[in-house]
């Protein structure tokens, strides 16, 4: 596997468990029920942990901001999924201004990797 692939390989795995982490913590209740707690903080340091090893090849602001973007985005989608919550105009035209940076900065840019 090439090192670059590699990196988006670690920040997909850093992302998916950083929104699982989220997921449950909702459902941890504000740390009050230990089994989403304890879960909720093992994917949050499952998801530095990759997130450190996409950094190997890639510089740390576009790691960063694709891996916050893409939980941001995919956090608001849940809540908006799960849990009901309204998304105005203004949080979709934010989200998909969201979704626009990551892609520039992945298409155009040649900071993506090393």
């Amino acid at each position: 596997m090439s090192p670059a692939l590699a990196a988006y390989a670690a920040l997909f795995a850093a992302i998916v468990l950083e929104v699982f982490g989220m997921f449950l913590l909702k459902q941890s209740e504000q740390f009050t029920r230990a089994l989403p707690t304890i879960l909720c903080l093992a994917l949050f340091i499952g998801s530095i942990y990759f997130l450190t090893l996409s950094l190997k090849t890639m510089p740390v602001g576009i790691a960063y901001a694709i891996w916050s973007a893409a939980c941001v985005v995919i956090v608001a989608l849940i809540g908006w999924i799960f849990y009901n919550e309204t998304l105005d105009a203004g949080a979709i035209i934010g989200l998909g201004l969201i979704v626009s940076g990551i892609t520039v900065v992945n298409l155009f840019s040649s900071s993506g990797s090393h």
